[in-house]
């Protein structure tokens, strides 16, 4: 795992900068991906959930926080994984991938995306955010 202080410095003279959390929650050896609705910027690409972070919030905190508004459920379980830096055209994204591996609640899509419940091979047939990709090929189960 990239420690967040080099992905500062890596951020640093890009702008503007984001910093994400992203979920990655396990049921039965599967998590579930979403699906990004038309409308929305990067529509009908697959993502990991969760979302930007808001001032004086933890990564933890802001996946917590972004789980509950999409989609309805309590993490009672967050095992941070891996960070990287994705530069997109004009942007630049710290994002900070967690494994969520107990919560309460069951997951419904509460803002129109379609969800899907994957197994790490099938999740690479999908076509994910490009941020994402990297994080695809390597994902396993957490132990």
């Amino acid at each position: 795992m990239t420690h967040s202080s080099d992905l500062e410095k890596t951020l640093a003279g890009r702008s503007p900068q984001i910093r994400v959390a992203a979920g990655i929650i396990w049921r039965e050896g599967r998590f579930l991906a979403s699906l990004r609705p038309p409308g929305t910027r990067f529509a009908g690409l697959w993502e990991f959930p969760g979302g930007k972070q808001e001032p004086g919030e933890t990564m933890e905190q802001t996946l917590a926080r972004e789980l509950l508004e999409e989609l309805g459920i309590t993490c009672t379980a967050i095992l941070p994984w891996k960070s990287l830096v994705h530069a997109y055209p004009n942007l630049s994204v710290l994002l900070s991938f967690m494994h969520v591996t107990a919560y309460t609640g069951q997951p419904t899509a509460k803002e129109g995306q379609e969800l899907r419940w994957v197994t790490p091979l099938e999740a690479r047939e999908l076509a994910f955010l490009p941020a994402d990709i990297a994080v695809v090929r390597e994902i396993v189960p957490p132990l």
